[in-house]
């Protein structure tokens, strides 16, 4: 488990390089501040011409994400409130998608839930051996639902039904690299942070409209998302109101 006792959101600029680091003393998991403080520091970086990449990571050497809040997925008590959590998730993956800039993930250690979904909504993934991902919303009466369709996007359906049906099991960073999540893996964390301040720096002197003309390209026909997301926040915002979830969350919890 992650050791940092800090929540936060925050961007620092150096050398065309926007990198953002969230942070949370609960295996970098989110709540719904921390999605909304994601959500905006992307968007803002759209109109910013010093900027060419942004590089997302998560702080400490632990987990890189462990997705969703139980805290706040336990706190839930209607339709609307589950939605509009799961909806966070929602925001943050289309604000990645529609970003103007190209975003590398660097993905330090384990990621869960919509950690996975984070890592699928980069355009290009840096990861560790340590990098192991589970998608274990099925074990806790959910789904993977908002997540999908980012996931299924970079690893392809098959793998995506894979990772999902098998909700306890953790899949090595290896699996992940050889099925496209990952473009990169790196024994070290130093190793991967060497590389990826290369790799950032190279593509810092390519044109910029070129990037993001790329990256239009890359994200070819998801503009549907900008609904079907939501949709699929509503059904895990329904899902989540269950006994059988409120049950495993709390069995998870202990």
């Amino acid at each position: 488990m992650d050791t940092q006792q800090n929540e936060f959101v925050e961007t620092i600029i150096e050398n065309k390089v926007a990198t953002i680091t969230f942070s949370h003393p609960a295996s970098n998991s989110f709540p719904s501040t921390q999605l909304k403080n994601l959500t905006a520091q992307i968007n803002d970086l759209n109109e910013n011409d010093t900027v060419s990449v942004i590089i997302l990571k998560s702080a400490g050497e632990g987990a890189f994400c462990a997705g969703a809040s139980f805290d706040e997925l336990l706190s839930v008590s209607t339709l609307e409130e589950g939605k509009e959590f799961f909806s966070g998730f929602a925001n943050v993956i289309n604000a990645m998608r529609t970003s103007k800039k190209l975003i590398i993930g660097r993905v330090q250690g384990k990621a869960v839930g919509g950690g996975v979904g984070l890592a699928s909504a980069c355009d290009y993934v840096f990861a560790t051996d340590y990098a192991a991902v589970k998608l274990s919303e099925l074990a806790i009466g959910i789904g993977p639902f908002v997540i999908e369709p980012a996931v299924s996007k970079k690893i392809g359906k098959t793998a995506m039904f894979q990772l999902t049906l098998a909700a306890h099991e953790w899949r090595e960073a290896q699996w992940a690299f050889e099925n496209g999540l990952y473009s990169e893996i790196f024994n070290s964390i130093s190793d991967m942070d060497s590389a990826l301040g290369v790799f950032a720096a190279k593509l810092t002197s390519y044109n910029p409209k070129a990037l993001y003309e790329m990256k239009k390209v890359l994200w070819e026909n998801t503009s549907h998302w900008e609904t079907l997301l939501y949709e699929r926040a509503a059904i895990s915002g329904e899902l989540v109101l269950s006994d059988f979830t409120k049950n495993a969350l709390n069995q998870f919890k202990k």
